[in-house]
């Protein structure tokens, strides 16, 4: 054996922890919070295996953990802990030129006269930007029926890198986005958040509200549609767009 073979060998297995790490980072990525078992079936790991690899994720400041938000009645017993990724754990994935956006969504608030003629420009901006976004996911939706909507539009979101699923919930659904490209600038600039809910408004054929957003915190966008969905257009529900829960 040559001595440069067990320099190569170490770096090989570095190089494959590595990955695994990037695997494991990218299933929180696009599944949203996770716990190690989660992350264990999902990428056929031992959690033992798992829980190493979060470990030094979170050392290295790309994911933390957090208690699991549970929705309804709450059983008996410590909340399961599960792992988000934070912003830096984000910035891993995004290509987007955040500081540019949000430098030019200052210059249009301040070229309309600041205050709140500034913060009706931007949102102006903001509904204009996702009325063509929006036109992408209208024919996939159009044409189906209202329980089926939600999971279409999921997918559309999917395709264009929100990393988005549709899922049951009490007297309803609730729309997730795992990841947003613009998370940094919304939440400087709330108005991308509430256009969006607007839009999926619209789409959807009733009223949503936004309970949840990465922008302010929060490991997953999460938008509620009710059961109780009619064809007809209504007007979104914005009074939480972009905004925690209280």
């Amino acid at each position: 054996m040559s001595p440069a073979a067990p320099a190569r060998e170490e770096q090989r297995a570095h190089d494959e922890q590595r990955g695994t790490r990037a695997r494991v980072a990218r299933s929180i990525l696009d599944h949203g919070p996770s716990t190690a078992a989660e992350l264990a079936l999902r990428l056929e790991l031992t959690q033992a295996a798992v829980r190493r690899h979060l470990d030094v994720l979170a050392a290295e400041g790309m994911v933390e953990p957090r208690e699991k938000r549970v929705y309804g009645t709450r059983t008996r017993g410590r909340p399961a802990k599960v792992f988000v990724l934070t912003d830096c754990g984000r910035d891993a994935f995004d290509q987007a030129y955040d500081k540019l956006a949000a430098d030019a969504l200052r210059w249009i608030a301040q070229a309309a006269g600041g205050g709140e003629m500034g913060e009706a420009a931007v949102a102006a901006f903001a509904r204009a930007r996702m009325a063509a976004q929006a036109e992408g996911y209208r024919a996939a939706l159009e044409a189906a029926p209202p329980e089926e909507r939600a999971r279409l539009l999921a997918r559309a979101l999917t395709e264009d890198g929100y990393a988005a699923t549709a899922r049951t919930a009490p007297v309803g659904e609730q729309l997730c986005q795992h990841h947003c490209p613009v998370a940094h600038v919304a939440e400087q600039f709330p108005q991308l958040c509430e256009a969006e809910t607007e839009v999926f408004s619209r789409l959807l054929g009733t009223h949503v509200q936004r309970l949840a957003t990465i922008a302010h915190g929060d490991g997953v966008c999460t938008t509620f549609i009710p059961k109780t969905a009619s064809t007809e257009t209504t007007t979104a529900s914005t009074s939480t767009a972009g905004r925690n829960p209280a």
